[in-house]
């Protein structure tokens, strides 16, 4: 919420800090403006004069070599992308404070710097603490012992001499209880190491000031990070003492590890997020390639997911992906990393594994997934997993790789009934066929956002002498690759069926077309009849239908000039809605054709009462009839039940005079095909 552009949301999160907080937006030209601040601050006198100068840069209302400083230092935090910090003092009626302002970088999902974080700590005892020490021995003790701050001082080797009894009541002792012993006993252990550097460091540049954040354990057990700054000094028998002040940063650092677990995590099933999978999923890679080790990466898409989400809400499905994690979570071993990738997918990370082993942990994960009984408003849900399973070793390529190819095994096991696991192997055709279709996707949505996607159109001619007059042509669908080559809509069409695209384009293609017709008066009035395919998803959607009628009442364009070609088999595959979405736009004046008919299985069935005008038979049967005497008998007979029913006729795929002929004795009311006239451009 820290990045969110709405200081509705963040102020109050600002506000719940019990510090001095203040947020600088990092702008694209490398300048900086103050975007917030909180109440601590606007209620402080000494920082009073803040708050006027919010949403300004630095340089506009300080002095340049100020503004400057600022603008540095602000641009030092951006490029180490870590802490900084650094000290100031402000003149107020109640004299000199000195601060600390401690930057923390905010990161948006991409890992970009997009904001910074300053608390102001005031730092003005510390200081007023250390300058007396300086100037006067005779008032040390005293000093040293009543200030309100953590003072220790140390011997060379890191041995307490003494500590004032404000800070080791802070810590939970007494004085008594530390002194005397080794400060490293006090430290965490991960800490110590650092510790002990910064003691070689301070014997080596004994008038630095030297600072370095540390984790001190109280008596309770409790963990206090803390800013130590120290210093190598006499006392007053003229021997080297150490003299550390400790500046409590605990509230900063838990601020800095809540931001870092929600940029890693997943707010809902509380698993490391797809961000985070990927970067641990590099590092397993990384380690492949320099030790020769083998790992494995798993890709599981529940099944029956939409199902329980459309059915009962989105809360169940909520609730169904929290309880997924857990209950994956509770069957892998602590070495192996489980996270959700998004939606109801999830991804695993198997350490130090063959594929072989690999699959047996999958194995035990989808029966553990399809024992389990989802319940929810006393309805029960059973639930399966359809995993994908690749190996990592030296030879994998990058992470988008083995997440593709742990993808396209995933939803390989799906399509092939699915609560099911299939391995990915190199020499995998089915997976070939997957990742073709996918790489289709990408291609598909580029081309749509580029504008690459062109319409031609392909003319149709009456050959029974009953023409309704005007131009007769089917639009069809081309994409302009990224080389420039046209490509018809068969050879992608398997992946916008797949990877449900069809709908997208059909808008595309309608939209296009019913503005082209539009715009050209002159075209619209010599147009017969133009005929533009649909997919058999779209015809089941009725936000489609919706779609359709909203272009016919913006445009103005008269729903008697199109026809709508739909296949037998999408008919047929959803014969209640596709005969109400038929109906609904014949009311409208709209004509519709059946196309590729004679394919299918049932259409005989189902055509008597099928609301359609055109049968179109399928090019298969038609190019060969003038040599073959069974494709000759099955047009002659599509054509005459069609004739029977009231319904005309168009054979396509014409591509000879001697096939033309055969069509004009059998009756066939239209014709199209290379032989009648090759696909054009519609500009």
């Amino acid at each position: 919420m820290l990045i969110s552009s709405d200081k509705a949301h963040v102020i109050p999160i600002l506000n719940s800090i019990g510090a001095y907080v203040y947020l600088v937006d990092v702008l694209e030209e490398g300048a900086f403006r103050y975007f917030a601040i909180n109440r601590w601050i606007e209620e402080e006198p000494a920082f009073r004069d803040i708050a006027p100068n919010v949403g300004k840069r630095p340089e506009e209302f300080l002095d340049p070599d100020h503004g400057a400083r600022l603008n540095r230092l602000y641009r030092q935090c951006v490029e180490a992308r870590s802490h900084i910090e650094f000290e100031g003092c402000r003149e107020t009626p109640e004299g000199t404070r000195w601060v600390t302002h401690h930057l923390a970088p905010l990161f948006d999902l991409t890992g970009r710097v997009v904001r910074i974080m300053g608390t102001i700590v005031d730092i003005t005892e510390r200081k007023r603490a250390e300058r007396a020490l300086e100037e006067s021995r005779r008032h040390y003790q005293a000093l040293y012992n009543e200030i309100p701050a953590r003072l220790t001082m140390l011997d060379l080797d890191g041995v307490v001499l003494s500590i004032n009894e404000f800070g080791a009541r802070y810590f939970g002792y007494s004085p008594g209880e530390i002194v005397g012993r080794p400060v490293f006993d006090f430290l965490h252990i991960d800490d110590r190491k650092a510790a002990r550097r910064i003691l070689q460091d301070i014997r080596r540049s004994p008038a630095q000031l030297h600072r370095i954040e540390l984790r001190i354990l109280k008596k309770n057990g409790d963990i206090v990070w803390v800013l130590s700054t120290a210093r190598l000094a006499r006392d007053v028998d003229d021997g080297p003492v150490i003299l550390v002040a400790d500046e409590d940063i605990t509230e900063s650092h838990q601020l800095s590890d809540r931001l870092f677990y929600q940029a890693t995590h997943d707010p809902l099933t509380g698993m490391i997020n797809r961000r985070e999978l990927e970067r641990r999923l590099e590092m397993l890679l990384d380690h492949a390639r320099e030790h020769d080790a083998q790992h494995a990466f798993a890709y599981l898409d529940l099944d029956q997911f939409k199902l329980i989400n459309d059915t009962c809400g989105h809360g169940a499905g909520d609730e169904l992906l929290r309880q997924m994690g857990r209950l994956l979570e509770g069957h892998i071993p602590d070495k192996d990393t489980l996270g959700r990738l998004g939606g109801d997918e999830f991804g695993l990370l198997l350490q130090d594994t063959t594929l072989e082993q690999a699959e047996k942990s999958c194995h035990v994960l989808r029966q553990a997934v399809q024992r389990y009984d989802f319940l929810w408003e006393n309805r029960h849900f059973n639930v399966g997993v359809s995993i994908g399973v690749v190996a990592i070793t030296r030879y994998s390529g990058a992470v988008t790789d083995v997440l593709k190819a742990a993808d396209s095994a995933s939803f390989a096991a799906k399509e092939s009934g699915r609560n099911r696991i299939h391995v990915y192997r190199e020499d995998d055709e089915e997976l070939a066929t997957r990742q073709l279709d996918m790489e289709w996707t990408h291609r598909i949505q580029r081309a749509i956002r580029e504008n690459r996607l062109q319409l031609y159109r392909q003319r149709i001619e009456s050959i029974s002498g009953d023409d309704d007059g005007g131009d007769h042509y089917e639009l069809l669908l081309r994409l302009q690759d990224e080389a420039g080559r046209l490509v018809s809509y068969g050879e992608f069409a398997a992946a916008v069926e797949r990877y449900n695209l069809a709908t997208r384009l059909d808008e595309w293609v309608i939209a296009t077309a019913f503005h082209w017709l539009t715009v050209q008066p002159e075209r619209l009035g010599t147009l017969g009849l133009c005929c533009i395919n649909l997919s058999g998803i779209s015809i089941g959607k009725p936000e489609f239908l919706d779609f359709i009628i909203a272009g016919f009442k913006e445009t103005g364009l008269p729903p008697d000039k199109i026809c709508f070609e739909i296949t037998e088999t999408a008919a047929i595959g959803n014969l209640s809605r596709a005969t109400d979405f038929i109906d609904a736009l014949r009311r409208l004046g709209c004509r519709f054709a059946l196309d590729d008919f004679g394919t299918g299985v049932s259409s005989l069935a189902y055509l008597k009462n099928f609301p359609v005008d055109y049968l179109k038979i399928d090019g298969t049967f038609v190019r060969d009839i003038a040599d073959d005497p069974i494709d000759l008998a099955v047009v002659e007979s599509i054509n005459t039940i069609g004739h029977v029913m009231g319904k005309k006729t168009v054979a396509e795929y014409v591509h000879r005079e001697d096939v033309l002929t055969k069509l004009r004795e059998i009756g066939v009311d239209y014709v199209q095909g290379f032989h009648i006239g090759r696909p054009e451009p519609l500009q």
